[in-house]
């Protein structure tokens, strides 16, 4: 098979394992683990896995297509980037490389509250052609502004998050003293020094910072104090009274993001969201809930065709995004993938792991005899 990509990183396994060698182990760390004992992040994709697809192969089959309509807008492909704190610690200009890469390929990016890139820069790099996620803040003011710079950025889609109204307990970051800039112990000096390109691409393209939210909080905040903040200045727990004002004064698609029951399934069509993802955060906030595979099925037999249901957590490559598409989702999104694909090739990563992934889902589908996305549910075991 000929690939459009760099042949000798045709996985997203071998990205994870080149980032893992190039950046601090701090940042590795950071990015690729769960909360607690990993629990949960271990079953979203083991679980994930256990899904089976059915191929036709004496049907007429004349090619597929990856396509696919999201509120209005046709996609080149199912799936899309999704929000990732803290990516510039990971690779220096990360959310810029991504956020360039999904509106060369046509796909959503979606930028996180707390990653390193500003909503302003973002909106610019992609002329609008971005989501965000929004961590619900407990001032109402903040919320408002926020909302008024995602909307003057040309902002389309607002995923508001629900499945953070606690700070995750994370031993590795807790253990490296993860900060913005990274802490200067005697242990991340020597992890910077062994990863040399790391350091000097972080040193001219300067310190990563929370760009969007800077001009808000105080400077130099290390893990304990970081934690505080967030939990002081995200403590308002999203529920009907705190999302009416965010969808009266939100002009365009309103997604709630975090979902994982029925009842919040439910109460999100009731408040007008135009679509939900079922997610738990890729593991790292409750290392005692469920996969979320296992959360999707029972959302959508009671939900389908109310409202768009998308998916995230556990989907690595394209065999995953095709059997989340077959459990029922209508749209997926990855983060670990296309940060390990950034960590490990620099400005590249964001176009080799989309390559990657729409290769590995076309050669599924064609081997299935599955015409388009929206056709994999009929391939469900």
């Amino acid at each position: 098979m000929s690939l459009p990509y760099n042949p000798a990183y045709p996985s997203i396994e071998d990205l994870r394992e080149r980032a893992r060698q190039r950046i601090p182990r701090f940042a590795f760390e950071y990015l690729d683990g769960g909360c607690n004992e990993d629990v949960n992040l271990v079953k979203n994709t083991s679980e994930l896995r256990d899904v089976e697809l059915k191929p036709y192969y004496l049907r007429n089959f004349e090619g597929s297509d990856l396509k696919t309509e999201l509120f209005g807008h046709v996609y080149d492909a199912p799936f899309g980037i999704a929000p990732v704190g803290l990516q510039g610690l990971m690779w220096p200009g990360a959310p810029e490389i991504l956020a360039k890469a999904a509106v060369a390929n046509n796909i959503p990016f979606v930028l996180s509250t707390v990653t390193t890139a500003s909503i302003e820069r973002i909106g610019e790099l992609t002329e609008g052609k971005f989501w965000y996620q929004l961590y619900h803040p407990a001032n109402p003011a903040l919320r408002d502004d926020l909302l008024d710079r995602a909307e003057a950025a040309g902002c389309k889609v607002l995923c508001v998050l629900c499945d953070v109204p606690s700070f995750g307990y994370r031993p590795r970051d807790i253990r490296n003293g993860l900060a913005l800039p990274p802490k200067m112990t005697f242990q991340n000096i020597l992890q910077i020094l062994g990863r040399p390109n790391w350091a000097l691409r972080t040193l001219l393209h300067g310190q990563p910072a929370f760009e969007t939210m800077k001009q808000y909080m105080p400077k130099g905040l290390d893990m304990k104090q970081l934690g505080v903040y967030m939990n002081q200045t995200f403590s308002g727990r999203v529920n009907e009274e705190r999302i009416k004002p965010i969808r009266d004064r939100w002009k365009g698609k309103l997604v709630l993001k975090g979902v994982a029951t029925e009842e919040d399934a439910d109460m999100a069509i009731r408040l007008g969201f135009d679509g939900i993802i079922v997610s738990n955060h890729g593991g790292r906030q409750l290392d005692a809930g469920q996969s979320s595979i296992h959360a999707l099925e029972p959302i959508v037999q009671r939900c389908a065709g109310k409202t768009k249901i998308m998916f995230d957590s556990g989907v690595r490559s394209g065999p995953d995004v095709a059997r989340a598409l077959a459990s029922g989702a209508e749209f997926t999104f990855l983060g670990r993938s296309f940060m390990y694909g950034v960590a490990a090739l620099g400005a590249a990563g964001g176009e080799h792991t989309i390559a990657i992934l729409k290769t590995q889902l076309k050669q599924v589908m064609d081997q299935i005899c599955c015409h388009r996305p929206e056709d994999l549910k009929n391939h469900l075991v």
